[in-house]
């Protein structure tokens, strides 16, 4: 493993924070890897821009900041229109495939379309979209190991609403493998011209 430089965005209340924190405690607590994260808030509380950037690496980081992101997890369209230009070559974006449309990405960019929000909802609970996106991302990635990160999300959540995070961690997770075998990205109907 090399330094791996991640960036989970969206819009306030959606718990992009708590999703780069419970991969940073992932790969921190349960790995013996080393993290730092930094969010960045726009001034509303909820609807606003948000974003936290993660890296993670089996060295001690010097610099705390992306500089050229690796894994772009998006779950809203001016998340997209924001960050999708600093993905490097070769990089993964896995996206909220129904509030999120693609366009204008290198050829070379592999995307993976997850419906978060819908999962969520089966779940009972729309707002752990961000744990369902944490699975989708563990999936599809294979940077830490499942049992880490659920771990994570277990240490992460408050006693009374564990149980749901933890189904919807499950959820993406169960949903990528299924969906995404091989690693496979998301089909071009995600791909608006």
């Amino acid at each position: 493993m090399r330094l791996t430089e991640i960036r989970f965005a969206g819009f306030g209340g959606q718990g992009v924070i708590l999703a780069a924190s419970v991969v940073g405690k992932a790969a921190t607590l349960y790995e013996n890897l080393y993290a730092t994260m930094c969010q960045n808030f726009g001034p509303e509380s909820r609807g606003g821009a948000c974003s936290a950037q993660l890296l993670i690496s089996p060295d001690p980081i010097l610099y705390p900041y992306v500089t050229q992101t690796d894994i772009l997890t998006v779950m809203s369209q001016e998340a997209y229109f924001k960050f999708a230009g600093e993905l490097r070559p070769n990089g993964l974006m896995i996206v909220e495939e129904d509030l999120v449309r693609i366009s204008d990405l290198p050829a070379e960019t592999r995307v993976f379309g997850i419906p978060a929000t819908r999962l969520a909802e089966e779940i009972g609970k729309k707002v752990v979209l961000n744990m369902v996106m944490v699975g989708a991302f563990t999936a599809i990635t294979k940077l830490l190991d499942p049992d880490s990160v659920r771990r994570a999300v277990a240490v992460s959540v408050p006693g009374h609403l564990r149980d749901v995070n933890l189904r919807a961690f499950d959820a993406g997770f169960n949903y990528t493998l299924t969906c995404h075998s091989e690693g496979e990205p998301a089909d071009a109907a995600l791909v608006v011209e």
